[in-house]
């Protein structure tokens, strides 16, 4: 059984790394691409799905270092980049540098390999708005492999409830810890759960 907290705890160990200079976006983003790049075929192209804040940070982050390794990576960051925390927009920055397109709409027709969901993780608590309801219904549609970074989205993170119609993912990769709400989520949303602490430490004590 695997040890899980809240997301006010998780967000606590979160800043106390950040606080002594850890910088964990890149970290985050270098597993996320360690783990697609195991499980994707060579050949196969990836669609990062990048939200608002820093779960679309880590995406981007992801993109750019598969998209050094040489697979074909496309980013759809459906908000724009214009209102990324610091960092996140730091990501998207070095995502443009290292020569990324970026899209605002799926394209018509395209169907990716495999679909990183980075559009909300741990931070969504209130349902889905009708624009990203229907990019997650999209999503679905394809019927393709998606890691969930962090949380499915769509899910509340704390609880597991569903939060309208959540992205149905075949892994979600967790960072730091996972989120107490993974133990109740529905496995076909959830699928395969994995842990990435980003070398940050968790108290043991209190957890679940």
């Amino acid at each position: 059984m695997q040890t899980s907290y809240s997301v006010a705890r998780i967000r606590d160990a979160e800043r106390q790394a950040l606080a002594s200079g850890r910088r964990l976006m890149p970290l985050a983003g270098a597993a996320a691409a360690r783990f697609v790049a195991a499980r994707a075929g060579p050949q196969a192209p990836v669609l990062a799905v990048a939200g608002p804040g820093n779960n679309g940070g880590d995406a981007l982050e992801a993109a750019t270092l598969l998209r050094a390794m040489g697979r074909d990576v496309r980013v759809l960051l459906p908000a724009g980049a214009q209102g990324l925390p610091a960092d996140a927009a730091r990501a998207h920055a070095g995502w443009v540098a290292a020569g990324g397109a970026t899209l605002s709409v799926p394209e018509p027709g395209f169907v990716p390999g495999l679909v990183i969901d980075g559009l909300f993780g741990i931070g969504l608590n209130r349902p889905l708005g009708a624009g990203w309801q229907a990019l997650v219904d999209t999503v679905n549609g394809w019927g393709v492999p998606v890691l969930a970074l962090d949380v499915p989205s769509g899910i509340d993170a704390d609880t597991g409830k569903a939060l309208g119609r959540p992205i149905r993912a075949r892994w979600t990769l967790s960072f730091i810890a996972r989120a107490r709400g993974l133990a109740h989520a529905p496995a076909d949303v959830l699928g395969e759960s994995h842990v990435d602490t980003l070398g940050v430490a968790m108290p043991e004590e209190g957890g679940a």
